[in-house]
């Protein structure tokens, strides 16, 4: 899909005609949005404007030159846009190009709001967007106001995330993939915000620019270092939580290693009572105590006494670690 946006009768006319190439010229047009386009429509703009658009493999590139450059005919720059996707987000590449006449053309594969509130902004105040340069810078600061809205959005994850971690008893697994998940988004935003930050820095030192455009790029660097600022302390924080995680987990398994251990020091001796009298040795003299009653029933006296001496020695035990202080 492609609309081309035309400056005719003081106002700002869409349209999507591609044969309107061979009637205007570029005085008549100021922004070319292609949206998915067609073999043809990608041909019709590449004619119009004598130059080639970039490919899918060429805007994803993270070198410098890939993210702003400027040739003799042109200003070609792209940047990774969200995607909002409920509390999420996706990143989808969007490629510009400037031509020297100040015609803009934008091309990107996915219905973006950064573009649809330009769109209004161009609508509502025509006069301010005399040339491409002010739509694309629009853009950027649009962009900027949104991506705000999503480190915002990532620092209240992560802000529920730290209460939720205060009110478990336990740490489970759930915890730890919100942790990691909080993570990557982190990353992947300060990631397309410094990408944003490079764009802008190859904008401040274009010359082509109009002069009534630096100073606000000077205010939207600003943004953008204080929204990294932001990331970063997100990111910092989670590191923090996920500390606290781990070491909720590391107190959970000491706490059952403890249980572990000091029951089996307790029973130990009792296991060693058991053991002695256990051995199938001819000479046992426990064996023998017996005592009678009247009636003939006979009391085992040694099985007694070595049950006894069982709970004795745990007893003692579970009393020395009492005075111990170590349970």
């Amino acid at each position: 899909m492609i609309t081309i946006y035309l400056k005719q009768y003081n106002k700002i006319i869409r349209n999507a005609d591609t044969e309107l190439f061979d009637e205007l010229g570029f005085d008549d047009i100021l922004w070319i949005d292609m949206v998915q386009p067609s073999i043809k429509e990608q041909k019709a703009v590449e004619n119009f404007m004598e130059i080639s658009l970039q490919t899918k493999q060429q805007v994803e590139e993270i070198e410098s030159t890939s993210k702003y450059s400027e040739s003799e005919n042109a200003i070609i720059s792209n940047s990774n846009f969200f995607v909002p996707t409920g509390d999420s987000f996706e990143v989808e590449p969007v490629s510009f190009i400037l031509s020297n006449e100040g015609v803009l053309v934008s091309v990107r594969q996915a219905d973006m709001r950064t573009f649809r509130e330009a769109e209004k902004r161009l609508q509502m105040n025509y006069r301010s967007f005399s040339t491409g340069y002010h739509i694309l810078i629009s853009l950027l600061e649009v962009r900027i106001d949104f991506d705000a809205d999503l480190v915002e959005m990532v620092g209240k994850q992560v802000s529920s995330l730290s209460k939720d971690i205060t009110k478990e008893d336990s740490i489970d697994k759930a915890i730890l993939l919100r942790i990691s998940t909080l993570q990557e988004r982190t990353m992947v935003l300060r990631e397309n915000i410094f990408d944003r930050q490079r764009v802008l820095s190859g904008i401040l030192r274009s010359e082509r620019f109009p002069n009534d455009i630096y100073p606000r790029l000077q205010l939207m660097i600003k943004d953008v270092n204080s929204l990294i600022s932001h990331t970063d302390f997100s990111f910092q924080r989670l590191d923090y939580i996920q500390d606290s995680a781990l070491g909720l987990i590391n107190i959970e398994q000491n706490e059952v290693v403890k249980i572990f251990s000091v029951a089996a020091v307790i029973f130990m001796p009792a296991t060693l009572v058991a053991s002695i009298y256990g051995m199938n040795f001819r000479f046992m003299p426990e064996l023998e105590w017996v005592y009678t009653l009247d009636n003939g029933f006979q009391i085992p006296l040694g099985y007694i006494f070595a049950l006894c001496l069982m709970v004795l020695a745990s007893g003692l035990t579970i009393g020395f670690f009492r005075y111990k202080k170590w349970l």
